[in-house]
């Protein structure tokens, strides 16, 4: 079996044919001869260049959870939301090909370094929702940075040179921020009991609630709002 080193350089290699030949170049005979190996060697490691290519995409998002900045107590939650889309969007601009290539297949949201830094970014958004900041539903929030920072690098790359105005990016990054936090904290109070008092203040202006639901509810919230 080829040593630990040998299978970084042919990843390595990959990659630099992928980043500088895009996809097509990335044949088996190809990155073998790039990265000074014989072509059983990948077949061995990788089993199929389907499987080289995975490893490529793991590196990639293992590259980009190493470029991640955690911040566990920012000073300004929307400041770090918006830092952590700028480098998204600042990994894809920088290496178009091995980006398109991490999110062009569905199944590789199971990559350990995706799930890693998906944890990164749910633990900011679970943030900004415990300070009453977030107008959506967690879940929809990462989908929206998500969705945004990709069509960011995508519509940027697809624009001609002298067509690419940083007033996109701005803009695009801006539109994420209004559609899932709220100007002004919904909640005062960080923390369960804050959280209950606001719920509490807000449930005689609903309707979904039947009486009995209602009541029940109000019982649960006076038990977390007396934890102070």
């Amino acid at each position: 079996m080829p040593s630990p080193p040998s299978r970084t350089r042919i990843v390595e290699a990959a990659i630099g044919l992928l980043e500088s030949s895009g996809r097509d170049a990335v044949t088996t005979r190809a990155v073998a001869d790039a990265a000074g190996v014989q072509p059983p060697a990948l077949y061995r490691l990788f089993g199929d260049k389907d499987g080289l290519l995975e490893a490529v995409a793991e590196h990639g998002f293992a590259t980009f959870l190493a470029s991640k900045r955690v911040d566990p107590d920012p000073p300004d939650l929307i400041e770090d939301l918006r830092a952590g889309w700028d480098l998204a969007v600042e990994f894809g601009l920088a290496h178009p090909a091995l980006y398109s290539l991490m999110y062009s297949e569905p199944t590789r949201a199971a990559s350990p370094a995706y799930q890693a830094g998906l944890k990164i970014l749910k633990g900011r958004i679970r943030r900004l929702a415990a300070h009453g900041r977030l107008r959506v539903d967690e879940e929809l929030a990462a989908a929206i940075i998500h969705a945004t920072a990709r069509g960011a690098v995508l519509t940027w790359l697809s624009l001609p040179e002298d067509g690419r105005s940083p007033a996109l990016l701005t803009a695009l990054r801006e539109a994420m921020v209004t559609a899932i936090t709220n100007q002004e904290p919904a909640v005062r109070e960080t923390g369960p009991a804050g959280a209950a008092r606001a719920l509490r203040a807000t449930l005689p202006e609903q309707t979904v609630l039947s009486g009995a639901e209602q009541h029940l509810l109000h019982e649960w919230l006076d038990r977390l709002a007396a934890q102070d």
